[in-house]
């Protein structure tokens, strides 16, 4: 391929201390998926993970397991963390780990480039030190418990002051190059909020880094190539293993193309600012994105921790839910700038609605019907009419808009909008209704090109959706009869050929197992969610019954009108209210909140469609109940005079909670 369709990326190196966490699944996924459609797109990938093996926090965690740090690293990367991600579907070209002799050969080759150059130097230094975070840190950045004692966020422990003889690289001398380059490259950092915090950092003077560590305190690290008394930093060390796959197989140190970091928001520092002055320092191109992630919540949204009882092992997560269900549910609800929720009621929703209801109860229906109509033979495409030729002029364009929303990184919208097509696909079969036309000699040639158009779109709709599920989108694609063959997320009408015999099988996306105690099979176990707040159960298209009365010239103030708290909020659950036929039950999620909506919107909209919009809710009316269920709020509604009506929203993917002013 040519040289700028290559693409490089990269996970943070996670450290294995420990077991992963469902952070590091997330970020995992929303990796893969980027490499994926990269992939899909036509691009050369190279998609590199790895664990950071060295450090004190390592001694420590072995000691108290009894065993070396080599055996304890070598458990947790190969099981913990490598057996996880190829059971998720994690599609990485590499994994490297920072105790292979290659990387330690990489890492003093750059470490004496670097000093070589005078940009490392021996003092002694005094100051807090944080075990966790494995670095000095500074009064400002601790932040003050519950307990009265100031730590650095994430750690048990308070920082120590320490004093010792260490070797410092000269990151201040660096610090007004980095300033110039993130402005003169403000994508250089996603999202943008996080751009600003680095900027923030470098208005004030960034001094030194220390680069290691006394080998007769930590001796478990990489020794210092001039000085074998120290060991390196576990920062210097780390962050150099993106690049030693590379180098190891022969390749140049510089990354041609696109290079791009995905990391969690806690590691921003390091990446930010630690590793483009090591970069310039040894004379390496700078990565052309950091792309930066929140964190994920329980489904309250509390955050998750053993000691609230509310985290989730990923290990339990997979064993107990369809793999490609997982993937699909975090990357369709998590955003990259605000902290997500996630958990059994919000994985098994998107489950329900999107893949059971919509995407396989399609792919149900277009093979049976063929098998009925055709004898399970795909019939050649003849009449079209306006309807089919939207379906296909939607079908070319929405690999374009999919890939658009990646590179924005608008992971979430891009899924929505391959499943809009799916949803619009589902309306063409209802619209058609092919079991009508099947009834008449005068319609079988219509009935063809029906049956034909929905086996198309779900190809087309398999390829938009394969990076997100890939087993299941390969196993839509064998049920068509498809068999193996792989397609480009390009635009492209008329790939499934006229006499393909489907071949059918098990339900692509099996609902979770209802059970008499709480109706649905449980395995998160989140934890109990906050109280919710009352609300009223009227229509949407009514005022707001705290809206104030207005002065005898129909107008109100200012204040009158900041009374009202409009936010934003995201459709996760939608159903019909049993023996009302105009009333919707809607599950929202409004920043850490879940609400309950009763809305007489029954009449537009069919429940499944509504589930992933985004609505104006407002947000503190007086309680009211409905048909026995207490509604939490209002969502805002418009209707023209032809008696069609919309919900109100927004064109901007903006985090729910969001206050509307």
């Amino acid at each position: 391929m040519a040289q700028d369709q290559e693409f490089f990326l990269t996970t943070a190196i996670d450290y294995a201390n420990g077991a992963p966490h469902i952070g590091h699944v997330y970020e995992k996924i929303l990796a893969d998926a980027i490499a994926r459609y990269q992939r899909l797109a036509g691009r050369q990938v190279t998609f590199v993970m790895g664990t950071d093996e060295h450090g004190e926090k390592i001694s420590k965690a072995a000691a108290q397991k009894g065993v070396t740090p080599q055996e304890l690293v070598d458990d947790l990367s190969e099981n913990a963390f490598q057996g996880l991600w190829k059971r998720l579907g994690i599609s990485y070209d590499y994994f490297i780990r920072t105790t292979e002799s290659r990387h330690k050969k990489f890492v003093q080759t750059i470490l004496q480039r670097v000093y070589d150059n005078g940009d490392i130097y021996f003092a002694e230094y005094e100051g807090l030190y944080s075990v966790g975070a494995e670095r000095y840190v500074t009064e400002k950045e601790l932040v003050e418990g519950p307990d009265g004692v100031r730590r650095y966020p994430g750690d048990k422990d308070p920082p120590e002051r320490r004093r010792e003889a260490n070797y410092f690289f000269r990151m201040d001398k660096y610090q007004p190059w980095l300033l110039e380059y993130l402005q003169q490259n403000p994508g250089l950092i996603q999202p943008a909020g996080y751009r600003n915090e680095v900027l923030e950092m470098l208005k004030e003077d960034i001094g030194p880094l220390s680069i290691s560590r006394p080998k007769n305190r930590v001796p478990w690290g990489i020794e210092l190539p001039w000085d074998a008394d120290h060991v390196t930093y576990v920062w210097f060390d780390a962050l150099l293993s993106y690049l030693t796959p590379l180098v190891s197989l022969g390749r140049s140190e510089t990354i041609s193309g696109d290079a791009w970091h995905v990391i969690g928001k806690d590691i921003l520092k390091p990446h930010a600012v630690f590793w483009p002055t090591m970069l310039k320092a040894a004379g390496l191109p700078i990565y052309k994105r950091l792309v930066v992630h929140s964190h994920i919540l329980a489904e309250d949204g509390r955050k998750m921790g053993k000691s609230l009882g509310n985290a989730i092992d990923p290990v339990k997560l997979v064993a107990d839910h369809p793999v490609d269900a997982i993937r699909y549910a975090m990357l369709r609800e998590a955003t990259l700038s605000a902290d997500s929720p996630f958990g059994e009621g919000i994985l098994n929703a998107r489950l329900n609605s999107d893949l059971a209801n919509d995407l396989g109860n399609l792919l149900s229906r277009t093979v049976s019907m063929i098998q009925k109509y055709r004898g399970g033979v795909v019939p050649a495409a003849s009449e079209f009419t306006d309807r089919e030729r939207q379906i296909e002029a939607d079908a070319r364009a929405l690999p374009a808009e999919v890939l658009k929303l990646v590179d924005e990184l608008k992971i979430n919208m891009a899924i929505d909008t391959a499943m809009n097509f799916v949803r619009d696909l589902n309306r063409y079969i209802a619209g058609s209704a092919p079991w009508n036309l099947a009834k008449s000699d005068d319609t079988q040639k219509q009935l063809d090109t029906v049956l034909y158009t929905a086996v198309e779109g779900l190809r087309v709709a398999s390829v938009a959706l394969e990076a997100v599920i890939p087993t299941k989108a390969k196993e839509l694609r064998a049920q068509l009869g498809l068999g193996a063959q792989s397609y480009r997320l390009e635009a492209a009408w008329g790939l499934t050929p006229a006499g393909t015999r489907v071949q059918g099988g098990a339900i692509l996306f099996p609902k979770p197992e209802a059970s008499e105690e709480n109706g649905a099979k449980t395995a998160l176990q989140p934890a109990p969610k906050k109280e919710k707040r009352a609300a009223v159960d009227r229509p949407a298209v009514q005022a707001p019954a705290t809206q104030p009365a207005p002065a005898d010239d129909g107008l109100i103030s200012i204040d009158d009108f900041a009374k009202v708290d409009l936010r934003i909020a995201e459709v996760i659950a939608c159903e019909a209210v049993e023996k009302a036929d105009k009333l919707l039950k809607l599950t929202l999620r409004m920043g850490e909140e879940t609400r309950t909506v009763v809305s007489g919107i029954r009449k537009w909209f069919e429940p499944q469609a509504l589930v992933g919009r985004k609505v104006v809710l407002v947000a503190n009316l007086k309680p009211a109940k409905l048909r026995g269920i207490e509604s939490q709020g209002m969502i805002l509604a418009a209707e023209d005079d032809q008696g069609n009506l919309d919900l109100v929203g927004t064109g901007l993917d903006l985090p729910t909670g969001t206050k509307v002013r």
